[in-house]
């Protein structure tokens, strides 16, 4: 039996770019060059733990990552799979930033400038359809980069009973949506809200900008197959570094986000 194309390349640990992140871009590349085609078998967890000697929880990072992106499906017993091309992206709204940066060949980081667990306010009960106003929210802000320089600037608020047991260790070690992945909880659709906004003098300082120069300001609402919400997001995003391209067509309408250099 041929050996998995996935096992024969290679990881870096001494790049800024995290181990799961490689991985991932590894598997698309073998997408993409037609080397691995649908429906056929990734490796399995103890197959890429050992060859790229790395651990389960970096492994189910990345293959978290991609079934979110829709270029990889998980059987119960049976393995991931190269899924179908009309699985990919399912909705391109679905948003998971270190992807979206990696596949335009640029590389992405975040600081994680605030996390606390919070009394949520009344608008958030409501975003978030809590079911009490008693339910503990957790509130972070991340300053988000591309090659080095920060993009934007983003608080999210996500109920505690999702991932009882989310740390700032964690969030700053792991993806938040690999996390969620491990416990059953997969974005299916979004909602974003775009505003044309000028940039304060604290968000302009954040984001390496002039106060007054131009911004996207981005509110998500995000939720699973099941209807529940379980995130809210507001970002303010620069302006002069992000294009936004809407596509209108008979059957909907969609956008494709760039980032320039």
């Amino acid at each position: 039996m041929s050996k998995n194309p996935i096992l024969m390349s290679t990881l870096s640990p001494e790049s800024d770019i995290p181990l799961y992140s490689q991985l991932v871009s590894i598997v698309k590349r073998n997408i993409s060059a037609g080397t691995l085609g649908t429906g056929d078998l990734l490796p399995s967890e103890a197959e890429l733990c050992r060859s790229f000697d790395i651990s389960r929880s970096t492994v189910r990072q990345a293959i978290g990552a991609l079934e979110a992106e829709g270029l990889v499906v998980r059987r119960q017993g049976r393995g991931t799979f190269v899924a179908e091309p009309k699985v990919k992206r399912t909705s391109d709204m679905i948003y998971s930033f270190t992807s979206e940066v990696s596949a335009m060949g640029m590389t992405p980081s975040s600081v994680l400038m605030e996390f606390e667990l919070i009394t949520p306010t009344p608008d958030i009960v409501r975003v978030l359809e809590l079911p009490s106003e008693d339910a503990k929210v957790y509130r972070f802000t991340r300053l988000r980069n591309v090659d080095g320089e920060p993009l934007i600037l983003e608080t999210s608020f996500y109920p505690q009973y999702i991932y009882p047991g989310l740390t700032r260790e964690l969030l700053e070690t792991h993806s938040f949506y690999s996390l969620l992945y491990e416990v059953g909880i997969i974005p299916d659709n979004a909602v974003d809200s775009y505003e044309a906004v000028t940039l304060g003098r604290r968000e302009a300082e954040l984001l390496g900008c002039k106060p007054g120069s131009g911004a996207f300001f981005v509110q998500r609402r995000t939720s699973t197959e099941s209807g529940m919400v379980y995130e809210f997001t507001q970002s303010t995003i620069r302006a002069d570094r992000v294009k936004l391209d809407v596509f209108l067509h008979k059957n909907g309408v969609s956008f494709s986000r760039s980032v320039g250099k």
